[in-house]
């Protein structure tokens, strides 16, 4: 049968910098803590037997935890899988909405060029097989949300298969050690979204929101190789970045374009594998780890208090901090899989195989899309490593904050501070305004060139370090001033004159006799006393080594 015809979509916006169960399962609902409809299906993640035992707890029997992930990303494109509807977050209900997401009779599906190749691309960044050809199912289900009665996705043959997901997770008490680990991806689908449901409690009534219905969504489902929290929210991170840096999906989980179900078991190592439950809706990779951790707990206990676990759907209440029941699964839904009669199968081409004379805008070249990929977040990290000689844990901190790669490279750029000063102030001081303001790097007052100027005075030592952590201070209320100017309004450069400075380290010896006998007397403390008296003295506009220096000599002579 002939390929598909093939609807071209802009591809929209592309993000520079800044992985799993044969599933059509689709996620849908608003993240956790909202008053959405949750989501409906069973899952379809079977849980193999390779596991990591976790370390058990005191007075606990060893037990074995068995994690996997159905993890779906909303496509960054124009328009609807099926449909030339637009894609808009927060625009006024049912406001998007054609006449074949409503699923009127006689409308037909015309698949959308741009999500079948960001669906190629996601799959050759993870590593995937992708499938010459695939097809496309009809799974059946009802619900308010769903007008057709069924979801087209991909069941039987998907886009993608067989890949793999690499992430690193940080352990030790100062998380200094980096641990790499792979997790499998069994396969990548292309599938619709649902609408949203609105729970209106006052008025006992639900409220369908259709500009949802037909978004293009990328099925990740990732093999159960993983055992806690930590290392799920940690391989979520990453296949999130990989997301933003293709240009695939936004993947932002506030906004429900990335969101994740967990399907957790415990057992004894040695027996057979325990009965799973299925964690729905989560929304952050915080309450993603937060969900199997306690989930493990849970039946954890529940066994040794001699109970049976339940195969069933669970929600996480981020409230409360825990798991809740919301319904069980032991009478299996038959979702009535058949092919789509209106979708033929989705055909794609290599170099090798792509007809003569094919029109471009009718086929997709597997090989042209592999060498548009750009610079992966791991490259990414191992560059900063080698180019600035940084901690890997540093990197990995650059990259998961949103923006502060970008932020770093430009004060890189603009200051004569070597490399590794600048990664700590960015780091520890820049990083720790915003998160005490609670603010993104985009929202931060203080710019790239800012803080380049402050350190280039810092590395001039125009400044003492001291003076430089006030500026900052400065900078975040005083925007539009430059680190000059409040340097000269506050008098915190450093003393230039050599003469001066030594009077006030003589007068704080001949001020202080007690302090200077403890010193000759050998104790080590006497030195970085006197040293604060000075510096106390020049209203804190001294350099420290150079107090000592003096200091010193003066002892001595």
């Amino acid at each position: 049968m002939a390929a598909p015809v093939l609807r071209w979509c802009c591809p929209g916006r592309r993000w520079a910098l800044a992985c799993t169960g044969r599933g059509s399962v689709h996620g849908r609902g608003a993240p956790t803590g909202s008053r959405s409809n949750g989501k409906r299906g069973q899952s379809s993640v079977a849980q193999q037997p390779l596991i990591t035992a976790q370390k058990p707890r005191k007075g606990e029997h060893k037990w074995a935890a068995v994690v996997g992930l159905e993890i779906h990303a909303q496509i960054s494109s124009n328009s609807k899988l099926f449909s030339g509807s637009q894609v808009h977050f927060a625009a006024p209900p049912n406001s998007l909405v054609s006449f074949f997401d409503a699923s009127l009779p006689g409308t037909l599906p015309v698949l959308n060029r741009r999500c079948v190749e960001a669906a190629v691309m996601t799959g050759l960044a993870l590593n995937c097989h992708i499938n010459k050809k695939s097809l496309f199912d009809r799974k059946h289900y009802f619900y308010a949300d769903l007008p057709a009665g069924y979801q087209i996705t991909q069941q039987r043959l998907p886009i993608a298969v067989n890949g793999r997901l690499a992430y690193s997770v940080c352990v030790g008490k100062k998380r200094s050690q980096v641990i790499n680990k792979t997790v499998r991806i069994r396969q990548i689908q292309l599938e619709q979204d649902s609408g949203k449901s609105l729970h209106d409690d006052l008025r006992s009534q639900t409220l369908i929101d259709l500009n949802r219905a037909g978004v293009g969504l990328l099925e990740v489902v990732l093999e159960p190789d993983m055992s806690c929290g930590e290392e799920a929210a940690t391989a979520v991170r990453e296949l999130q970045l990989i997301l933003q840096a293709l240009g695939t999906s936004q993947a932002n989980m506030a906004e429900g374009q990335l969101r994740v179900d967990a399907n957790i078991s415990v057992h004894q190592p040695g027996e057979p594998l325990g009965v799973r439950t299925e964690v729905k809706n989560l929304n952050s990779a915080r309450f993603l780890a937060k969900a199997i951790d306690y989930e493990i707990q849970r039946q954890i206990k529940e066994l040794e208090n001699g109970g049976e676990i339940l195969n069933e759907t669970r929600s996480f209440d981020y409230k409360l901090g825990c798991t809740v029941p919301m319904r069980d699964k032991e009478g299996k839904q038959d979702y009535r899989f058949i092919p789509e009669p209106n979708l033929p199968p989705l055909v794609l081409y290599d170099s090798a195989s792509l007809p003569v004379g094919a029109d471009p805008q009718q086929v997709i070249n597997i090989d042209q899309i592999r060498e548009q990929l750009p610079e992966l977040p791991s490259v990414t990290r191992e560059k900063l490593i080698q180019q600035y000689g940084m901690l890997p844990e540093h990197s990995f901190t650059l990259l998961n904050e949103v923006g502060l790669l970008e932020f770093f490279q430009n004060v890189i750029k603009e200051t004569r501070a070597e490399p590794k000063k600048v990664t700590s102030w960015v780091l520890n001081n820049f990083l720790g305004f915003l998160k005490q303001q609670n603010l993104a790097v985009s929202e931060s007052p203080v710019t790239p060139s800012a803080l380049a100027e402050l350190l280039t005075l810092l590395d001039r030592k125009a400044i003492s370090s001291a003076a430089a952590k006030q500026v900052l201070e400065e900078l975040w209320k005083s925007e539009g001033k430059t680190p000059a100017q409040i340097v000269l309004e506050k008098r915190l450069d450093l003393m230039q004159d050599p003469d001066a400075l030594e009077q006030l380290c003589q007068a704080t010896l001949e001020g202080h006799p007690q302090v200077v006998m403890d010193m000759k007397k050998g104790n080590p403390r006497a030195i970085n006393k006197l040293i604060g008296l000075v510096r106390k003295a020049s209203l804190n506009r001294a350099d420290p080594a150079a107090i000592k220096e003096i200091l010193e000599k003066q002892l001595s002579s």
